[in-house]
Formats: C-alpha cells, structure tokens, sequence
C-alpha cells in the first residue's frame, strides 16, 4: 500500500512518493480514497479474525 497524507499546499489526501530526498504529493480521487478505505476494512477484518482464532487455541491449551 502507499502512503497517504494531507497536501500541505492544498489540503487534500495524497499519495505522497519521496525519491532522492524530495517528496512528490499525489493528489488521490474520491474513488481511490474509497478504494483503499475498503482495503484497510478488508485487511482489519483479516487480523481480527486471525486473532479471534488464536485467543480460541490458547484458551483450548
């Protein structure tokens, strides 16, 4: 995943990129800010139930 950040210039969420010491500001669409909204739910919802699994088997031992 890439790293998201407000544009210090002009507000916005950003895809921020930095190459040689300079860091570029991306400006990302509604729809690609959904997007990965939806794939940090996805990933979130993998830990957890990840975990839930794992508090069930130390319970079990």
């Amino acid at each position: 995943m890439s790293t998201v950040a407000t544009c210090p210039t002009c507000g916005s969420s950003s895809k921020i990129k930095e190459t040689n010491g300079v860091t570029t500001y991306q400006t990302i669409q509604e729809d690609d800010l959904i997007k990965k909204v939806g794939q940090l739910k996805k990933a979130m919802q993998k830990y957890k139930e990840k975990a839930e699994r794992l508090e069930k088997q130390l319970k079990q031992v």
